[in-house]
């Protein structure tokens, strides 16, 4: 059985940083496809970035040089470093893993319970 659990959501000041984490069990974080969503209320849930098999990683464009996801197989979590953060990232922030499309949510099986980011302005 696979389990997500997100960690490191919090609130914090536009420009600032904040490191979220996905513990894993179950599942290998470095096969397949990782990847980060978020949702704010009333709207759909939203591709942030993924890694696949481990080493490819993709963006969504308004993240691009702000956000990086990075996978430590020792532990078999997933990171998503978020720097330079702005209250539009605001969200709560969802661990995926899946296979197949990797910036498609159907790709996804399997979702963690969210870790909530707050960023004022």
């Amino acid at each position: 059985q696979v389990h997500l659990v997100e960690s490191g959501g919090g609130s914090v000041q536009a420009g600032g940083s904040l490191r979220l984490s996905c513990a894993a069990s179950g599942r290998a974080v470095s096969r397949g496809c990782m990847a980060w969503f978020r949702q704010t209320p009333g709207k759909e849930r939203e591709w942030v970035a993924n890694i696949f098999d481990g080493a490819n990683s993709h963006y969504r464009d308004s993240v691009k040089g702000r956000f990086t996801i990075s996978q430590d197989s020792a532990k078999n979590t997933l990171y998503l470093q978020m720097n330079s953060l702005k209250p539009e990232d605001a969200a709560m922030y969802f661990c995926a893993a899946g296979g197949g499309w990797c910036p498609d949510k159907s790709s996804y099986q399997y979702w963690g319970q969210g870790t909530q980011v707050t960023v004022s302005s």
